[in-house]
């Protein structure tokens, strides 16, 4: 008789249903583990016997075979144990096998019996809510809070084999127990820089504000110690807070990347993902033979901040472009493709020259034109284009640090929520035709044309500009968008200073 067990193959975020298959034959005694099975789940064997013989179960000296269907799905990674094991003990008769069913079970196993957390529980949990014929999920103790985020689940969060095998036999449930989602059941997130820290710096504070208002890309040019870092890690605070569709979003994407910390819920705070310039192209947007979110993605729903942003690696750079239009990744490799949200607010960082000192008043610095040229290449136009507010960032004059305190976080996110309430659309990014907008009469429009005719903008440009005179608009609590608007759009279209 053939066993079965349900688990999941988790591939991007798209999720498989997997039956393992269990038989137990006479023959040579092993476990044989078929079903195109990658090597972390072939060396599961040896964690399974010896987690089995800890508890003192039986493992029949018989021919094991073990079949992950469908078998032309690649499945990768130590979620396959628990189920794995589960099977073969059901099939030896060490459990009752109707207890198993409508139930999916993940998890990996320790040597000694103890179950680790493992990746994409959240996804596989979502999945499993939305099939008629599941009524159960196992997962290890520490994915247990992010997976009771699926609603009309039941979801068991277990420590040990031991503890489930009690449960197969008994019903007795742990005293972490089945739970149903909790709104409190959240992981505290790391709470941004408040704006009033930062002394001075009036255009970026206005830039930022008018970036979070309507989710604009932000690109700061000045001298290293003027704040530039600061004001970025600024801007998470004044965004709204996720929501309950964000957050799921959010958390299966850092679940899938093995980001989430044991224990954690669901995630609260927005994203704020700063790599080192070092980083490669699979690091920045993710990769791998079975496709990996990368930073882009954690990103997703916050900020990504590339500091130093010329020092960055070109082909890292370019391929920002997609997901800066788009909001998503398409990564394809030969056996696996995946499609991952990357959804942020592009916050980029960069000197002026290679000493930085060209906006300084120190007069050190001794970078030629060339040099100068050369560094600020190293940064495509395409890229640049799709970056909406340019601003230079000069250095902080003694006077403004010692002036009191600027507004804070909290009375400039009231600005910017605000403002999205009254276009809540029309700042998102590829909405509408910002030509047709409504909110545009004939002497902006006259105007932009007056400026693109001058500064030689692009296509993109131009809807770019118009689309941030909107969210400017929206900030001054303005129904249309007048001529001042466009103006102060169209200065942050322009390169910054250098």
């Amino acid at each position: 008789m053939i066993q079965i067990v349900e688990t999941a193959a988790v591939t991007g975020l798209d999720v498989w249903r997997v039956r393992v298959e269990v038989s137990i034959t006479r023959g040579t005694p092993m476990i044989q583990i078929v079903g195109l099975a990658h090597g972390a789940i072939r060396e599961g064997r040896e964690r399974i016997r010896a987690a089995v013989s800890q508890l003192g179960l039986h493992v029949p000296g018989l021919r094991i075979t073990v079949n992950l269907a469908p078998a032309d799905i690649p499945k990768e990674g130590s979620a396959f144990d628990l189920p794995i094991t589960l099977g073969i003990l059901a099939a030896a008769g060490e459990v009752p096998r109707e207890r198993l069913e409508r139930t999916v079970v993940v998890g990996e196993l320790g040597l000694d019996g103890t179950l680790r957390s493992v990746r994409g529980v959240l996804p596989v949990a979502l999945h499993a809510a939305n099939a008629s014929d599941v009524r159960r999920l196992i997962v290890p103790e520490d994915n247990a809070a992010e997976a009771r985020a699926a609603q009309e689940l039941e979801v068991l969060g277990v420590a040990s084999l031991g503890e489930v095998v009690e449960f197969l036999r008994d019903g007795v449930i742990p005293n972490r127990g089945t739970m149903r989602p909790s709104p409190e059941l959240r992981a505290a997130g790391r709470r941004a820089p408040d704006l009033s820290t930062v002394r001075g710096q009036a255009a970026a504070r206005r830039a930022l504000e008018i970036a979070a208002a309507g989710g604009h890309n932000l690109l700061l040019c000045g001298p290293p110690g003027a704040g530039k870092t600061s004001l970025a890690r600024c801007l998470p605070g004044i965004l709204p807070v996720l929501g309950q569709t964000e957050a799921v979003e959010v958390t299966a994407v850092h679940s899938v990347a093995g980001a989430l910390a044991a224990g954690s819920g669901l995630l609260t705070e927005r994203p704020f993902r700063a790599p080192h310039h070092s980083i490669s192209q699979a690091g920045l947007i993710g990769g791998g033979g079975i496709p990996r979110p990368g930073e882009a993605s954690l990103a997703h729903r916050g900020v990504l901040f590339l500091d130093e942003l010329p020092e960055f690696d070109r082909g890292a750079l370019e391929s920002l472009r997609q997901p800066l239009e788009e909001g998503v990744v398409n990564i394809v490799r030969a056996r696996a493709q995946a499609r991952f949200p990357a959804r942020f607010a592009l916050v980029a960082a960069m000197n002026p020259c290679p000493c930085g000192r060209r906006l300084d008043r120190d007069p050190e610095c001794t970078c030629s034109d060339a040099t100068i040229l050369n560094y600020q290449r190293r940064i495509s136009g395409p890229l640049l284009d799709r970056i909406d507010l340019h601003v230079t960032v000069p250095p902080v004059t003694w006077g403004e640090l010692a002036s009191p305190k600027a507004e804070s976080s909290v009375v400039v996110r009231e600005r910017v929520l605000a403002a999205r309430e009254r276009h809540r659309d029309g700042c998102a990014p590829g909405t509408t035709d910002p030509l047709n907008d409504a909110m545009l009469g004939r002497s902006s429009i006259e105007l932009l044309r007056v400026a693109t005719d001058r500064l030689g903008l692009s296509a993109r440009g131009v809807h770019r500009a118009v689309r941030v005179a909107r969210t400017i608009a929206c900030l001054d609590g303005s129904d249309g968008i007048a001529g001042e608007h466009i103006a102060e759009a169209i200065r942050y279209r322009a390169p910054a200073a250098g």
